[in-house]
């Protein structure tokens, strides 16, 4: 009889049980990770904060789900059931204290629970003259390789120095409005601290195909990542729903209940001596902090990881100094977007491109691998 792995959530890659076409994708502006971002209108943000309500729970709504009984409650705030599922999904809902991630949650008569509406980001993104890395452009899309530390479109906290004001002012007048007023011509992100490709579209036809290709999952996105020891299995798939996490909006968490499909399938590269591995990771899913939620998951978070992959002592227990402060030190979640491959909307040809580890991920792993 084959051995079994001690992680049920750890399984040997080549599952062809794929969730179906049309899966729901993340859409959040404070926390920007390896997500499709489905087409968006130019309407004003609806129940526009900063803002807090509290809800009472009337007894003709008892068993109503959370989001219909806070749309019905919160209407003359002008905040609609999607939007209100949006922040429950968000983390801005809880009640006790207690952060509420279901919108699929029965409510008790009585019941109060608190809204909170964040601020919405400036509706029109100014161009800025701020220097691109293009790896492909024509008529209809780029390829854009991200540096770390560049946020991708304006949000809360981060009004302009974005992708998307370099975009402006590379494209001009051309990308206003192709997928809506707040993130022209963006169908997916990165966090702010990865690096790595991204694909623009420079018109609607160019957005609808792409936006198409994300959400049938034929657009193929690779990472590459060093994380914390060598994993084992060392190819293998993690399918585990994530959500916010329960009691810090800030995080996202594996979820036992609730939470939304995810499965990354990852491969080890190789072994960067004991404490560390580069690994390479492909998304059947597109969720708020996917890789690094799994990877940590599984008993291997990223390197650099400020949220997920904090240094343990142990880890770096009988390593040359050089390796100890590399890894102690590196500045960002050690998460590159190495290649992305998809059907051209307008030619119809597949195409692939590729990107080299950035000078500080090179360094990293040079640091380990000396003896």
């Amino acid at each position: 009889m084959p051995a079994r792995s001690a992680n049920p959530q750890l399984k040997a890659a080549g599952r062809t049980d794929i969730p179906p076409a049309g899966l729901e994708f993340d859409l959040d502006d404070d926390l920007c990770d390896e997500e499709f971002l489905p087409a968006a209108d130019a309407a004003p943000v609806q129940g526009a904060g900063p803002a807090e309500h509290d809800a009472i729970i009337d007894g003709n709504m008892d068993g109503d789900r959370l989001d219909k009984a806070l749309a019905d409650l919160l209407a003359a705030a002008g905040l609609s059931r999607s939007r209100l599922r949006a922040l429950i999904d968000q983390g801005h809902v809880s009640t006790g204290g207690q952060t509420i991630n279901d919108a699929s949650r029965r409510v008790k008569a009585g019941q109060t629970f608190r809204v909170h509406v964040p601020a919405s980001a400036p509706a029109l993104p100014v161009a800025q003259d701020i220097p691109l890395s293009i790896i492909h452009e024509d008529e209809d899309l780029l390829v854009i390789d991200k540096p770390a530390g560049m946020v991708v479109h304006p949000a809360a906290g981060n009004p302009d120095g974005t992708l998307v004001n370099a975009l402006l002012h590379h494209c001009g007048d051309r990308l206003s409005g192709i997928g809506g007023v707040r993130r022209p011509g963006i169908v997916h992100r990165l966090d702010k601290d990865t690096s790595g490709l991204m694909v623009v579209a420079k018109n609607d036809r160019a957005h609808q195909a792409l936006s198409a290709q994300f959400a049938d999952r034929s657009l193929s996105r690779t990472y590459q990542a060093v994380v914390w020891a060598v994993p084992n299995p060392r190819t293998g798939e993690i399918n585990a729903n994530i959500g916010r996490h329960p009691t810090d909006r800030k995080r996202m968490a594996v979820l036992d209940r609730g939470g939304k499909v995810a499965i990354t399938r990852y491969s080890t590269v190789r072994a960067l001596g004991p404490a560390a591995a580069l690994i390479e990771c492909k998304l059947l899913t597109g969720r708020t902090h996917q890789i690094r939620v799994h990877m940590t998951h599984v008993g291997h978070p990223l390197v650099g990881d400020p949220v997920y992959g904090r240094v343990r002592t142990g880890r770096t227990r009988g390593l040359s100094e050089g390796a100890k402060q590399a890894l102690e030190t590196f500045p960002r979640q050690a998460l590159h977007a190495a290649a992305i491959e998809f059907i051209h909307p307008a030619t119809g040809a597949k195409v692939r491109f590729e990107t080299v580890l950035p000078d500080d991920f090179k360094g990293l792993i040079h640091a380990l691998e000396v003896l």
